[in-house]
């Protein structure tokens, strides 16, 4: 079978705020997770980091007896979503393969991917990329940040799906020429799904090669809507959809049509001989 890769964002894609905010950040002492945003944003600036790398200092520096990976795993179990996320994942991979294609989600974010394993969704998912921290192997706290994903660097795991080079440590094989017609993944059978201004690379660049790619929004939320309308305006997305993940919702059907329209692609490919 032919494979289809669906990649999202995390916060405010899948969940309904982001992940550090159900309980990491109430564990670090805070009754409102707004003031722990603005000590990030003010360390960000003083210092002159990326946002990404100012917010895992910030979580490391607050936590009082030093932050651990099966700690932060469990954080993760009190993460809520959106409705009909975790039946949705199923039932898209059981459409899938009535037009013999087989479905694979991957998770590119820049919360916190011992978190996200935590979840009660994270076996559903061929991949998860997203920010993490290195441990000492004695006390299994964490010393520095071993991976980080901002807006910019998620589009490298675009291309490692696109190239299925799964393993962040292979950047060899990841910059290896191979034609678009010859790559695993080829961006026709890539769908991006995402929620923000930051998700704007990965938009664009699955877009203009071919694949689709989904706002998320919330409809009580007049910032989500605005950005969803822009998102789409601009040219950065193809379609915006309500975060609502159940059957025969609006994300449930777009998901659905573009499926169908990979399958139709395929087999007129197929039958003209042409490439991607």
């Amino acid at each position: 079978m032919k494979k289809v890769a669906i990649m999202y964002d995390f916060d405010k894609t899948l969940s309904n705020k982001d992940m550090q905010e159900y309980s990491l950040i109430p564990s670090l002492g805070y009754d409102d997770p707004n003031d722990f945003w603005k000590e990030v944003t003010i360390a960000s600036k003083k210092y002159k980091m990326d946002p990404i790398l100012s917010y895992m200092y910030m979580v490391l520096k607050k936590s009082k007896d030093g932050l651990k990976y099966e700690n932060l795993k469990a954080l993760g179990k009190d993460v809520e979503f959106y409705p009909g996320v975790k039946e949705y994942f199923q039932r898209i991979n059981e459409y899938g393969k009535q037009f013999d294609l087989e479905i694979e989600h991957y998770i590119i974010s820049s919360g916190m991917k011992e978190m996200i394993k935590g979840t009660s969704i994270a076996h559903e998912f061929r991949k998860i990329y997203a920010c993490n921290y290195l441990y000492d192997e004695d006390t299994k706290k964490a010393l520095w940040p071993s991976m980080v994903v901002n807006y910019t660097t998620k589009t490298q795991f675009i291309f490692r799906i696109n190239k299925q080079v799964l393993d962040v440590n292979d950047d060899e094989s990841l910059n290896t020429y191979v034609k678009l017609e010859d790559r695993p993944i080829p961006f026709t059978r890539m769908i991006y799904v995402g929620d923000g201004i930051t998700d704007v690379p990965c938009m664009k660049l699955v877009k203009e090669y071919g694949g689709k790619a989904i706002a998320i929004y919330d409809p009580n939320k007049e910032k989500s809507v605005n950005t969803s309308k822009r998102l789409i305006l601009e040219g950065r997305a193809n379609y915006r959809a309500v975060c609502d993940y159940s059957c025969d919702s609006e994300m449930d059907r777009i998901i659905k049509m573009i499926i169908r329209n990979i399958k139709t692609y395929e087999d007129l490919k197929d039958i003209e001989g042409i490439n991607e």
